[in-house]
């Protein structure tokens, strides 16, 4: 009998216990179940309270209290932020950008950090957005907009964009014949000598060799001065070197900075900033690719443009390129005289570096 009761207790055990004794456990287990999942509720929402906390207090560590690093912060997100936001988000951007309309034409404000073609990494951009900005200016039926130049992702300000394909077509002829008038305002590092001219320089595109390899824009003279007696030598043409004539003209001077008017009368790519750059010696502010040949580096300020805008070396990284495109004077029936006004940024800028603006 032993045996067998032992055999019997250890038959009980393996099985699962009668159904009142399921009932009195499953209420037993429900009740402290709920206890259990209460006080894990509160657990969770403590950790969760402590996680804001710790998001709040490095939120204030981030955000810096001088009024000028915050400015630079928040224009290193500008671009971020318009890759991050919904395309119809973007065409209201835009559309409130809007500077002048008629039944051929659209002109915006063309934002900071905005590309107008889409590429690698890039969500969004102006060609995307074209239908649904006219919808937004029209209606529902509208034809898509069409683009009629472009502007480089640093570049603001006046941009044209056409209602229908033969209109786009007749602006596009329009820019490559070189009937627009393009009027640029950038601030430079350094004022240029003379203080009006013409800098006309072919500009190839070249790979510079170091230790982080990369592609840029530079200049590709057709002369050069002979070491033996110092002559101007007229040399060979460089395989695609394409011919590059940018007119400017100083407006102010401050700051160890300038305001320049400029005129390109081609339009290769980067042409300002390489004429600014390597022709007059005096880069575009903001302009970290062109501030050096050799490397990939943040542009080096003058002490006195630091001072001004309130800025550490360590931050100049974040400034952007100053480059505004102010005017555009179209000859389509009448001459259209298009402007923009800078961007909030570019206005700040001007008034740190105590840069006087001239009356149009």
């Amino acid at each position: 009998m032993a045996a067998a009761s032992g055999g019997l207790r250890l038959w009980w055990r393996r099985r699962p216990p009668p159904a009142a004794g399921l009932g009195r456990g499953a209420r037993t287990f429900s009740g402290s179940g709920r206890a259990a999942a209460v006080r894990a509720e509160e657990l969770a929402e403590r950790l969760r309270a402590r996680r804001r906390e710790e998001e709040e207090e490095k939120k204030k560590r981030e955000i810096p209290t001088d009024p000028a690093q915050r400015w630079v912060r928040e224009l290193a997100m500008l671009s971020k932020q318009l890759q991050q936001v919904h395309p119809n988000v973007l065409a209201k951007v835009l559309k409130q950008g809007t500077v002048y309309q008629n039944e051929e034409i659209v002109v915006i404000n063309k934002p900071y950090g905005l590309p107008v073609h889409g590429g690698p990494g890039i969500k969004n951009c102006i060609a995307d957005v074209l239908p649904i900005l006219a919808k937004m200016l029209q209606n529902m039926k509208a034809e898509p907009l069409h683009l009629c130049h472009r502007l480089d992702k640093e570049t603001t300000g006046v941009m044209v964009l056409a209602r229908s394909k033969e209109a786009a077509e007749r602006i596009r002829l329009l820019f490559k014949t070189r009937q627009v008038e393009k009027i640029y305002w950038a601030i430079s590092l350094g004022d240029p000598d003379p203080a009006e001219g013409i800098v006309e320089i072919p500009i190839v595109e070249k790979e510079v060799q170091s230790h982080q390899s990369h592609y840029k824009m530079t200049l590709a003279p057709n002369y050069h001065l002979s070491p033996e007696d110092g002559k101007v030598v007229k040399i060979r043409k460089k395989r695609n070197a394409e011919s590059a004539v940018t007119r400017y003209r100083l407006l102010a001077s401050s700051s160890a900075c300038s305001l320049l008017e400029l005129q390109p009368i081609t339009g290769v790519k980067h042409q300002i900033r390489v004429h600014l750059a390597y022709g007059l010696g005096c880069p575009i502010l903001g302009d970290h690719k062109y501030s050096h040949w050799s490397k990939l580096a943040p542009q080096k300020l003058p002490e006195i443009t630091l001072k001004r805008l309130k800025l550490e070396q360590s931050k100049a990284r974040h400034l952007p390129l100053h480059l505004h495109a102010h005017r555009l004077s179209l000859p389509l029936g009448d001459r259209l005289d298009l402007v923009c006004k800078p961007p909030l940024f570019f206005e700040k800028t001007l008034k740190k570096l105590k840069l006087d603006v001239p009356n149009d």
